[in-house]
């Protein structure tokens, strides 16, 4: 894995986050020497769900209305069905993400977490995956969805599910070290 010291992740999240689809991620980015934040709607603590419960709590180390896109270095979206579906109905967390494509800086979502990508604008035109059944989700809003474990696209790193997390915490932990990314229109 890439050396990540000095850079700077957010993970956004809520409530019913896939618990290893957040949890990898910060583990690895950390581990890499990143400073990672959860950043999150709610105070306090997140509850993941765990395959087919509720599972650990995490704290969230930033509330997201205090949150900037010009805090870090790259963006993390973990899926789960619940939290990306609740993310994508708040305004500035949708912001927030398209903050983070305007500033050209990578974003990597797993699962359902693109979601939020076809909230905020940036499906269109792009490479991409996501869990299956938001394939049509995606392909309905311009996206270009392939069945791969990984795919980027400008700095946009995307995954279908938790077995894809060794190559999807790889891929985003090179297009950070990698920094800004030229973006060419849809």
């Amino acid at each position: 894995m890439h050396d990540l010291n000095g850079k700077r992740v957010a993970i956004l999240a809520t409530h019913g986050f896939e618990q290893s689809e957040l949890e990898v991620p910060l583990q690895k980015l950390r581990e890499a020497g990143a400073t990672v934040e959860v950043v999150s709607p709610e105070s306090g603590e997140i509850k993941g769900w765990d395959k087919k419960d509720w599972g650990r709590a995490v704290p969230v180390d930033r509330a997201l209305d205090g949150a900037s896109e010009a805090d870090y270095d790259a963006l993390v979206l973990p899926g789960g069905q619940m939290n990306p579906d609740t993310l994508r109905a708040n305004e500035t967390a949708v912001n927030f993400v398209k903050s983070f494509w305007n500033a050209k800086k990578p974003i990597g979502a797993i699962c359902h977490g693109p979601w939020l990508l076809v909230e905020a604008g940036i499906a269109e035109g792009r490479r991409m995956t996501s869990y299956g059944s938001i394939k049509t989700d995606v392909i309905n809003a311009g996206g270009l969805w392939e069945d791969s474990e990984v795919v980027t696209d400008q700095g946009l790193v995307t995954s279908r599910k938790p077995d894809d997390l060794p190559a999807f915490c790889a891929k985003v932990a090179e297009e950070i070290a990698e920094g800004k990314h030229e973006r060419r229109a849809g």
